[in-house]
């Protein structure tokens, strides 16, 4: 079976973006295998997608800080020798960046990517055998699905199918019987953080409809402001530690979500979850969660939606 590889690299968002373009890729190129090379930490999202064959995950934001070391130039070595000695039939840099243009040419195959105009930075270009201009003015979703359509000869149609599956049953560590809500309140920018006191009250009248709150956490300080919030919330808990693939089962089961401008955000939408986005400091414009009807965008820069504003979006899924 001949093969493909998609370059999409980072970050969470934008892994998750490309994924509908997984989908009409092997719709409309079934006789293809699909290999994506992708950040380790994002590997598990690709996984999610029944289509992709293999994922080649790389640790390009770690190499950078350890370049010198003896453990860094091995790996990236053995990386570099697997993409050459690979057989494949065409690259595509779905990503239009500098490092993901030569990762893209460390491999044999004929390189697709975006035009001059249209890539993140024009210099990838360079590098590419094919190019394609796609608009600026285009959703993410629809970029990365148009440019995947040009580089393999298909028309585009149809609306967009992520075509993800979370696993089948959710971690030992999350068993709740309850219906409930998971509140993504952590970003990795604080100016684009919702107002603690906005999360309380919203989780508060979650509860009184009968939705627990769920609130996933990562790091330390994520985890403390998430306690803080769940402290003032009956019956609110805090979701444990663990890894995308078994986090996207615990978002899959969940009534719905609400959430930051964050890339969980954009995975309950791939999920098919109904979910508000809250924007505060950017615009969702053609990075917002995209979906259905179910995918809602709430605010913008210099704007900081209200709970009861959030409560009036969610009404069409909240408990009667």
């Amino acid at each position: 079976m001949p093969a493909t590889l998609i370059v999409k690299t980072s970050s969470m968002g934008d892994v998750i973006q490309y994924l509908p373009a997984v989908t009409d890729l092997a719709r409309h190129r079934p006789e293809l295998a699909i290999d994506w090379l992708v950040e380790a930490p994002f590997a598990p999202l690709a996984r999610l997608h029944p289509a992709v064959r293999r994922v080649i995950p790389v640790r390009l934001r770690t190499w950078r800080k350890t370049l010198l070391t003896r453990r860094t130039r091995d790996a990236i070595g053995e990386l570099l020798k697997g993409l050459r000695e690979a057989d494949y039939a065409r690259t595509l840099d779905a990503q239009g960046l500098f490092k993901s243009a030569l990762l893209a040419r460390a491999g044999r195959a004929p390189i697709s990517g975006y035009g001059r105009g249209s890539a993140r930075e024009a210099i990838a270009t360079l590098f590419y055998d094919q190019r394609f201009d796609v608009s600026w003015d285009l959703h993410a979703v629809t970029r990365n699905r148009a440019l995947t359509a040009a580089a393999f000869g298909y028309d585009l149609d149809g609306d967009p199918d992520y075509g993800v599956r979370a696993p089948a049953a959710a971690p030992d560590s999350w068993q709740i019987s309850a219906p409930y809500a998971v509140l993504f309140t952590a970003t990795a920018r604080d100016e684009k953080l919702w107002p603690e006191s906005h999360w309380i009250a919203l989780g508060r009248a979650l509860s009184a409809r009968g939705l627990r709150c769920a609130l996933p956490a990562g790091n330390d300080a994520e985890r403390t402001r998430a306690n803080r919030i769940a402290t003032a919330v009956p019956g609110a808990d805090i979701v444990p530690a663990m890894g995308l693939a078994e986090l996207s089962r615990v978002i899959a089961d969940a009534r719905l979500a609400v959430g930051v401008d964050t890339g969980l955000s954009h995975l309950a939408a791939a999920l098919r979850v109904p979910v508000v986005a809250l924007y505060v400091a950017t615009e969702p414009g053609a990075n917002g969660v995209a979906g259905d009807a179910t995918a809602i965008n709430l605010g913008g820069t210099g704007q900081c939606p209200t709970p009861d504003e959030v409560l009036a979006a969610l009404t069409p899924w909240l408990p009667a």
